[in-house]
């Protein structure tokens, strides 16, 4: 059992992802090639963003953003000490300091009620991160930042095609910024991303920052960096979003036969219910969570954390937080990630779900629920209702 399987993937769309890269191999314009432009008029048009400006990475699209605000040294960002390290990393790339706030035990989402309070004269921007594939309270924080002027940049590198109050991620905020890591629910073959606002000025920086801050060619009008998307990997994401409809609702068929199996036995984290998630993982919660892992790994069943060190306590930047962030500690302790994509059939998820089960009982590893019924998803419903609207693939996006 792969815990991600691309392999599928691949197969499934083969004929239109080789086709996709023939054809740039064909023309030969390998950097900023017709694919480029083409995938961010898809993307705009499918988040209803303005602008979508495609970049090399997720990583490079936060800093672009950033930059683009003009955040610098002496600046703060609030952001979640629980999360990949991308989000802190770039606050401290262009300068300025991250700052963090606790998160939600129920999403592993930054908790907006605790943001006000991090506010200071120097907090330029707030840079939730939607993790796991389902987006933070992005009205809640918006409107913590408006009166303060500050900038919301929504980390959107889990959570393409995820929804919000019926609003897109990616488009929830000043700027959003994604990643087509192979791993994302939408990936390329190597690194990419791209960064979305409806603001006409900050595009135009962002797009001039990506190519060293030309506005034409080798005429350089700010500070930029190398951040294009390289045209074969638009290729692909270009091929993959013809079925990404129907992977996004097949990891919802899996996430609803996940949560049909564990979540009355063993704590899963909620999708609140005026959201949808993309799923890019689905976690649980256990104590003892090495010897669990072992026992699945014993039978086969590969696993993940999600993430095991909160940022705060990371060597890199534990001179920047002296206070302590419970919930992201407690949820570094237990978070377990199981396998997860949109191949992922009801006799696997069972699979799964019977060797964790047991893998608890024998360590005693479950712990007591800290999810409230109101958090319950949306997608919690029976395997068989949400397949019957999700079997068939989609031909376009």
């Amino acid at each position: 059992m792969d815990f991600i399987d691309l392999k599928s993937q691949y197969l499934a769309s083969r004929e239109l992802i080789d086709g996709r890269i023939q054809a740039v191999l064909d023309h030969g314009q390998y950097i900023l090639g017709p694919e480029v432009a083409e995938l961010e008029a898809r993307l705009a048009e499918r988040t209803g963003a303005r602008h979508c400006i495609t970049v090399s990475s997720g990583t490079e699209a936060l800093i672009i953003a950033m930059m683009a605000l003009g955040i610098k040294a002496g600046d703060e960002v609030i952001t979640t000490p629980f999360s990949f390290i991308a989000a802190a990393e770039a606050v401290m790339l262009v300068g300025a300091t991250p700052v963090f706030a606790d998160v939600e035990a129920a999403t592993g989402n930054i908790d907006a009620r605790l943001v006000a309070e991090r506010i200071t004269p120097r907090t330029r921007a707030i840079l939730p991160v939607s993790l796991y594939g389902q987006p933070a309270d992005m009205d809640a924080i918006n409107a913590i930042a408006e009166p303060y002027g500050i900038a919301v940049i929504e980390d959107a590198a889990q959570s393409f095609g995820a929804t919000y109050r019926g609003r897109q991620s990616c488009h929830l905020s000043t700027i959003g910024c994604t990643s087509f890591f192979p791993s994302k629910p939408l990936g390329c073959y190597g690194d990419g991303g791209a960064l979305f606002t409806d603001d006409d000025a900050l595009a135009q920086a962002m797009r001039e920052i990506r190519v060293h801050g030309q506005s034409h060619r080798y005429v350089h009008t700010r500070l930029g960096v190398g951040g294009r998307m390289d045209t074969l990997q638009c290729a692909v994401v270009l091929a993959k979003l013809e079925r990404f409809d129907w992977e996004v609702g097949q990891r919802q068929r899996a996430a609803a036969g996940y949560d049909a199996l564990l979540r009355h036995q063993i704590p899963v984290l909620a999708v609140r219910n005026d959201r949808s998630s993309v799923h890019a993982q689905y976690t649980v919660l256990v104590d003892e969570r090495e010897r669990v892992r072992a026992q699945l790994a014993a039978a086969g069943i590969p696993t993940a954390v999600h993430y095991p060190v909160p940022i705060h306590r990371q060597a890199a930047y534990a001179h920047l937080a002296p206070d302590a962030y419970p919930v992201a500690e407690g949820l570094a302790r237990r978070v377990l990630s199981l396998p997860m994509g949109p191949f992922l059939d009801d006799a696997s998820a069972q699979r799964v779900a019977g060797a964790l089960l047991d893998a608890c009982r024998q360590t005693r590893a479950a712990m007591p629920a800290v999810t409230p019924d109101e958090l319950a998803p949306a997608s919690v419903t029976s395997i068989a209702s949400v397949a019957a609207t999700a079997t068939t693939p989609a031909t376009t996006s």
